[in-house]
């Protein structure tokens, strides 16, 4: 997952930026330079009592430059008034960055408290300006007027002129004023969810005291368990929780069945316990909320509103895709399930619960492979050097670690990378385990984003943040195959942000349907036998990864994705369900809509949504909103592109990877993604290579 934000005004408060200082207090690290390794943020020096005076200082300069954007005398033109509005906000981009990356990364509850207070007045301030009828009008003007300008120029000028209109600048003042209001309530409800799934998640514990309960469990999690027991005041129990690492294995391994339920429901019942972090009520507002927006901005939904800027533009484009997908997975699901059922016992029915633990016995029948037979050659740092080691055979690219840099959190590792010809591109940390004050899940994000100044490259801080499961004790952290593509997959969003060459912020970001085409190409390396051969060494014994167990790994992939997509695809369609109503009742039954969703959608009821309703942040919290489906849709795009290279005989074929990095990852959105797919593969892209890396179709 990505947490590039789209592109134009909202980058105001998404990227950070050169120093800046107010000649406020020196002594908050914020308003003065940093002067630190790389101008990274002073991690080490930046105090909770710092955020709000910096955040109130960044609002009261990027007021000023605005103001001068409107009084400036001269005819507008692009640079005083296009170019100057992208650049301004330097030192509101340099605050929330750091705020909003740590707030994902490393809370607490003083920082949750300080968000759900600054969230609202950042709202106000980003109304402000795109409300704000005199620059609106100056905008306008160079838009009208603009002369010749490059393509770079051109495409900020009309994606600038886009977010005003989007924003509301030609809405009556009665609208505008109901805008505002809207803004701040969403965007407080979005954080409300988030901050209660956090809560939710941490809130669980199963705690095992009796060692005849671990049977099944592999050494290495119960190990991890007796660890977080001892944590937790628990010393010669083991803990289990809800964060993946702990929660999946368990799933996978656990022979007691009521143990698995016991979790299982904990999993799928976050944010729907009837508590203070419920989040039923938080839904029904944010879609009603939604949909009242989308109408004042004159849509029919939400979802036309936000799919008007994407490449799928509109639902039923979406829909199609998704259809197409969703009749194969769930015939193969119902395969699945049928072979599920024959592994159980007599009389026993397949529940939720039962699905991950009987798919790896009939993965042992059918394949005769299990996860804990790939996970010894999957250290952690093994499977990160193989990831740098295809980064540097596609593009030439190096990572050394920096030892004396600040550094978000204590468990990160940060890393200097080099383009081929030794030149300095971007630091990059890497976060990978879980902990109470990290969200779930696994993103990418940006502490800079790359532009220029004046006329020279500013290089991004890039940070990669993973739940992989920990070391145990004297064992180091073995990863299973899918938190290996998950490595891949997030440090496919770094590369986009190495790679990225623009000079304005407001043609940084791509849309989110073409955003994790970036990441998703980079899973294709991770099982290539070329690749495992580099990477996948016995922690102990140093010993490359077999052929024969290289032959079933690939033999076996495709195995279970009538689960995995399923899941995806409930909760692309819960997504998409919510946001294309068309009116919200007062008493909408949330579980009750979730419910007849899934029924109508012919879902079988051992899989739920990979997200239920309650803690899917990813609609529910921003970001993804009416988007999730957004996976799928660059699956159908990386699954076509990773053929180019296929097609050459050579996965590392440096003429095509050259053409997608100069097509695909360094344009940012100077050019729309539709042309910049089709500049790369030389036409649209295929369904059939995704529906066939699935094997969903034959």
């Amino acid at each position: 997952m990505s947490v590039i934000l789209t592109s134009g005004l909202a980058a105001l408060t998404s990227c950070n930026s050169s120093d800046s200082n107010t000649g406020a207090d020196v002594n908050n690290p914020f308003l003065s330079a940093y002067n630190t390794p790389f101008d990274v943020p002073p991690f080490d020096r930046i105090k909770l009592e710092h955020y709000k005076p910096a955040f109130i200082a960044a609002m009261e300069e990027h007021k000023k430059e605005i103001s001068a954007i409107i009084n400036n005398k001269q005819k507008p033109d692009f640079e005083n008034v296009i170019a100057a509005l992208d650049q301004s906000g330097a030192l509101l981009r340099r605050v929330n960055t750091v705020f909003g990356g740590l707030s994902s990364a490393n809370t607490n509850d003083e920082m949750q408290a300080l968000g759900k207070e600054i969230t609202p007045m950042l709202s106000q301030h980003n109304d402000d300006i795109r409300l704000n009828p005199a620059l609106f009008d100056k905008v306008k003007a160079v838009y009208e007027n603009h002369g010749t300008l490059d393509k770079e120029r051109l495409k900020l000028l009309d994606e600038t002129y886009k977010d005003f209109v989007r924003g509301g600048a030609n809405l009556p003042d009665d609208k505008k004023e109901r805008l505002r209001e809207l803004n701040s309530e969403i965007s407080l409800m979005q954080l409300t969810f988030s901050q209660n799934m956090l809560k939710e998640t941490n809130a669980f514990k199963l705690i095992i005291s009796q060692k005849d309960d671990l049977s099944g469990l592999p050494d290495n999690l119960i190990g991890v368990a007796a660890a977080e027991a001892k944590k937790s005041g628990e010393e010669g129990k083991w803990i289990f929780t809800l964060h993946n690492p702990s929660v999946m294995p368990f799933l996978q391994y656990s022979d007691k069945r009521d143990l698995r339920e016991k979790i299982f429901k904990g999993y799928i019942s976050r944010c729907n316990n009837g508590n203070e972090a419920d989040n039923k009520e938080v839904v029904r507002k944010l879609i009603t909320l939604r949909l009242e927006k989308a109408r004042l901005m004159g849509y029919e939904n939400y979802a036309s509103f936000v799919l008007e800027e994407r490449m799928s533009k509109n639902a039923s484009n979406v829909y199609k895709l998704l259809d197409a997908v969703w009749v194969p997975a769930l015939a193969k699901a119902r395969e699945e399930a049928a072979d599920l059922q024959k592994m159980m016992p007599s009389g026993e029915e397949l529940k939720g619960w039962d699905w991950r633990y009987y798919s790896e016995k009939v993965m042992k029948a059918k394949y005769n492979i299990e996860d804990s037979e790939t996970r010894p050659y999957l250290k952690l740092e093994n499977v990160r050097e193989g990831l740098f080691y295809v980064v540097n055979k596609l593009y030439g690219l190096t990572f050394n670690e920096i030892k004396d840099i600040p550094k978000p959190h204590e468990d990160a590792v940060a890393f200097e990378c080099k383009d081929a010809s030794g030149a300095h591109r971007g630091v990059v940390y890497m976060d990978f385990f879980p902990r109470t004050s990290k969200r779930g899940g696994a993103w990418c994000g940006t502490y800079r984003s790359q532009t220029y100044k004046d006329g020279k490259r500013v290089a991004p801080v890039v940070t990669v943040v993973c739940n992989f499961s920990k070391p145990s004790e004297g064992k180091p952290a073995l990863l299973s195959l899918d938190e290996a593509n998950t490595m891949f997959h997030e440090f496919g969003h770094a590369l986009h942000n190495l790679f990225k060459d623009v000079h304005y912020y407001g043609v940084s970001s791509v849309p989110r349907d073409f955003v994790e085409l970036p990441s998703q190409v980079m899973e294709h390396w991770v099982i290539e036998p070329e690749v495992l051969k580099v990477y996948a060494k016995h922690y102990e014994t140093g010993e490359v990864i077999p052929q024969a167990l290289v032959d079933k790994i690939t033999q076996s992939a495709k195995y279970g994705q009538g689960f995995a997509t399923a899941e995806y695809l409930q909760a692309s369609l819960l997504d998409m369900d919510y946001h294309v109503l068309k009116d919200v009742p007062q008493d909408i039954d949330i579980l009750h809509f979730e419910d007849e969703a899934m029924k109508r959608y012919g879902a079988l009821q051992q899989i739920p949504p990979r997200y239920r309703t309650t803690y899917f942040n990813h609609t529910m919290g921003g970001g993804y909103t009416a988007g999730y489906y957004s996976y799928m849709w660059a699956e159908v795009l990386d699954a076509d592109a990773f053929e180019a290279f296929k097609e050459t005989g050579n996965i590392f074929d440096p003429v095509t990877a050259a053409r997608f990095r100069d097509l695909i990852l360094t344009p940012g959105s100077i050019d729309d993604a539709e042309v910049m797919y089709r500049n790369f593969r030389g036409k649209d892209a295929d369904i059939t290579p995704l529906l066939k890396n699935r094997g969903l179709i034959k």
